[in-house]
C-alpha cells in the first residue's frame, strides 16, 4: 500500500468518525494542470457538523501516521472547508455549498470513486 492510500484511508476513517457522507475520492494524478493529485470531498448536514468533521480529520490522521496538514481553511463560516496535505486536498462541504461548486463536475476527467456511507 502506498503512502497516498493509506493516508487516504485514515482521511476517510476521520470523516466517517464524524458521520460525514457521501465520500468521494477525485484522483487527478494523471492532470498536469491539477493543483493536487487527489481530492478527498465529503459533507456534512451542518456547518457545525462540518467543522466537526474538518476537527476529526487532522486529529484522526495526527494521532494514527504524526502527519499535520500544510494548511486549513474555511472555518469561519463552516460552509467548506479545505484541508491541505500536499498531493491531497480534502473538501467538507454542506450538501448546498457541494452541489454550488461542483468539484467533481469541474474535475470530470479524473478517476472518480464514490466510497459507501457507512450507515
Amino acid at each position: 500500500m502506498s503512502k497516498i492510500n493509506s493516508l487516504q484511508e485514515l482521511i476517510i476513517e476521520g470523516i466517517h468518525e464524524r458521520k460525514g457522507r457521501n465520500v468521494t475520492i477525485v484522483d487527478m494524478s494523471d492532470i498536469e494542470s491539477a493543483a493536487a493529485s487527489y481530492f478527498i470531498i465529503a459533507e456534512g448536514s451542518s456547518s457545525m457538523q462540518v467543522g466537526a468533521i474538518a476537527d476529526s480529520v487532522r486529529e484522526y490522521v495526527q494521532e494514527k501516521s504524526s502527519v499535520k496538514p500544510y494548511n486549513y481553511d474555511g472555518y469561519a463560516n463552516s460552509e467548506w472547508i479545505v484541508i491541505d496535505y500536499g498531493d491531497i486536498l480534502v473538501h467538507i462541504f454542506i450538501p448546498e455549498a457541494r452541489h454550488r461548486y461542483n468539484l467533481e463536475e469541474l474535475w470530470s476527467d479524473a478517476v472518480i470513486t464514490e466510497i459507501p456511507d457507512l450507515d
